[in-house]
C-alpha cells in the first residue's frame, strides 16, 4: 500500500532543499508505481533489470526510470533504450558498455559514479583512488564517449545507528565530488548530481550536499 501523505511529506520536503525525490519501486507492483504515478511522481528507482524491464512497457512513457542497482555490463543492452539514470557505474568498463548501447539507441544516457565510502564489503563501489583514476580513463577518451554523460556521484552509508559515521561517510562522498568537479572537465555545468540517503538517512544526507535522495520503504512499506 502507498502511503500518499509521506509521500508528499518527503517530496515537499524534498523541494524546500533543491533535491530531487526517487520513489524506490524495486518489488513493488505496478499498481503501486501507477498510484503514485497519479499523485504526480515521475522518479521511481529499480534494482533489478529483469523487473524494471518488464515494469516499464506497462507504465506511462514519460516516467523518469533510475537504475540504482548494481549493473552487470551484459545487461546495460535491456534498459539502455529508456533508461533516464543509471546511478551505480563502478568500473571504465562499464562506463563504455553503455557509451556503446547508448549509441545504438542514438541517444546519450546519463550516469553516476558508485563510490564505496561505507565499512561494508557487501557494497559496491570506487574507492577515492579508483574513481580518480576512472575520470582520466573518462578525460583521456571523452571525444570517444558521446553517448555517456557523468552526472556526478552516489554513495551509501555504513548501515548503522551511529548517526555520526553515516554524516561523517556522506560528507566524504560530497567531498569527493567537489573534488572531481573542481580537477577536471566541469564547466559544462553537469556534473551537478550527489546522490545519497535513503529512507532512515536523507535528512542527514541533505544537510551533507545530497541532491538526490532515494526512498522507498518509508513511501511503499517494508518488502518482503
Amino acid at each position: 500500500m502507498v502511503d500518499v501523505t509521506t509521500w508528499k511529506e518527503l517530496r515537499e520536503d524534498a523541494a524546500k532543499n533543491n533535491v530531487t525525490l526517487i520513489a524506490v519501486s524495486k518489488k513493488k507492483p505496478v499498481s503501486d508505481i501507477e498510484a503514485l504515478y497519479q499523485q504526480g511522481e515521475r522518479n521511481f528507482g529499480e534494482n533489478y533489470v529483469q523487473e524494471l524491464v518488464e515494469k516499464q512497457p506497462q507504465l506511462p512513457g514519460d516516467i523518469n526510470w533510475h537504475y540504482i542497482g548494481h549493473l552487470q555490463t551484459n545487461k546495460v543492452k535491456y534498459i539502455a533504450a529508456f533508461v533516464h539514470l543509471i546511478h551505480a557505474v563502478d568500473s571504465f568498463k562499464l562506463l563504455k558498455e553503455i557509451n556503446k548501447q547508448a549509441e545504438k539507441h542514438n541517444r546519450v544516457i546519463d550516469v553516476l559514479l558508485q563510490l564505496h565510502v561505507a565499512e561494508e564489503d557487501t557494497k559496491h563501489g570506487l574507492d577515492n583512488n579508483e574513481v580518480l583514476e576512472l575520470m582520466e580513463y573518462y578525460t583521456a577518451q571523452k571525444d570517444a564517449l558521446q553517448n555517456v554523460r557523468i552526472r556526478g556521484v552516489m554513495g551509501m552509508a555504513t548501515f548503522t545507528d551511529d548517526m555520526t559515521q553515516v554524516r561523517r561517510e556522506f560528507a566524504a562522498i560530497k567531498n569527493i565530488q567537489t573534488i572531481i568537479k573542481d580537477s577536471y572537465f566541469i564547466t559544462d555545468g553537469y556534473f551537478d548530481t550527489c546522490s545519497m540517503g535513503m529512507s532512515g538517512d536523507y535528512k542527514i544526507a541533505i544537510e551533507e550536499g545530497s541532491t538526490m535522495v532515494r526512498i522507498g520503504s518509508s513511501i511503499f512499506g517494508e518488502r518482503s
